[in-house]
């Protein structure tokens, strides 16, 4: 008996050893992290969802588990990763720059802890407007009921930061209506707004609702404001929305846009990022499957393009251990 005892507690003790010597080489066991995104209908919910499906798979390793939560956007991850609510949030680049350096909706309140994690998809300035609006410009759309984003939502921003460089606001529109993404769609069909207007990687589910339940029609958005854009804020650049990609919608659609990046707080683990990197990167082919938008990325564009914040260092740490810096 006494034997056996002492063989128990051998055992114990190499078991006890080994979780001890696991839990020292995994900081982040048994740790649950958030991905905050967008609307249900847009392409950061999907995304968020793919990039937790990655770091998921392997929960068993690292011992983190992540969930994707619906949000009102950029603006509204951003303040929520600020505030210590979520760990992660897909923002618009172009709202990442004004956050690092306190400028636009954060002037003078720059949020100097922000940390970009890596670029994703490209996404464009898309207006859709009823086919009975006879709108093919978006300089047209004034005087008419425009769906200009909710509160805390990219498009909002991008659209304000658009209006002022005309020197106008939303005082333009005889309706300036704040709909979330998952309703814009369906208001325009029922001839409650004129037009929508969406930041957003294509294909989008709510575009193709808006041009597929009501004969909506894609809005080319260039002119001199929109060249200014490009040329004074460096997370802008031109894009085309392809023709046939939506019912009703043949020819090649001119616009701007922004990309959509990953970020988090400097607070947050170096681990947990680390492990959430390399998921994504050790799985790529893999991520690019999971949904259209994503199909054109490539590595060294995700280290780079949009990010205005520091790498955080867990990210950092990926990309050096992997050769890519």
């Amino acid at each position: 008996m006494k034997t056996r005892k002492s063989a128990m507690a051998k055992l114990a003790t190499v078991g006890l050893a080994m979780s001890m010597g696991l839990a020292a080489g995994n900081a982040a066991a048994n740790e649950f992290i958030s991905i905050g995104t967008g609307g249900v209908t847009g392409v950061y919910y999907p995304v968020g969802g793919a990039i937790c499906r990655l770091v998921n798979a392997n929960r068993s390793e690292h011992g983190i588990r992540c969930g994707v939560e619906s949000t009102g956007g950029s603006i509204f991850n951003t303040n929520t990763i600020r505030d210590g609510e979520l760990d992660f949030g897909i923002v618009q680049s172009d709202v990442q720059y004004n956050a690092i350096n306190g400028e636009v909706q954060f002037e003078g309140d720059a949020y100097e802890d922000m940390r970009a994690v890596f670029a994703l998809h490209v996404e464009a300035f898309t207006v859709v407007a009823r086919e009975d609006a006879g709108v093919s410009e978006f300089d047209e759309l004034e005087g008419m009921r425009v769906n200009v984003g909710n509160p805390g939502s990219g498009q909002r921003a991008t659209l304000e930061q658009l209006l002022e460089l005309q020197d106008k606001d939303f005082g333009v529109y005889s309706q300036a209506s704040d709909l979330v993404a998952s309703q814009m769609a369906a208001a325009m069909c029922d001839n409650q707004v004129d037009a929508i207007i969406y930041v957003v990687g294509h294909p989008s589910g709510a575009i193709e609702e808006a041009t597929t339940s009501c004969p909506g029609k894609l809005v080319n958005v260039t002119g001199s404001a929109v060249e200014q854009m490009l040329n004074e804020f460096p997370y802008y650049a031109a894009t085309t929305i392809p023709g046939g990609m939506y019912s009703g919608n043949p020819d090649d659609i001119e616009t701007f846009g922004v990309g959509a990046t990953l970020v988090t707080a400097a607070s947050v683990s170096d681990d947990v990022v680390y492990e959430l990197t390399k998921a994504v990167f050790e799985n790529l082919d893999s991520f690019k499957d999971l949904h259209p938008a994503l199909s054109t990325l490539d590595a060294e564009s995700m280290m780079s393009e949009g990010l205005s914040a520091p790498l955080h260092p867990g990210a950092e740490r990926y990309y050096r251990e992997a050769g890519m810096m």
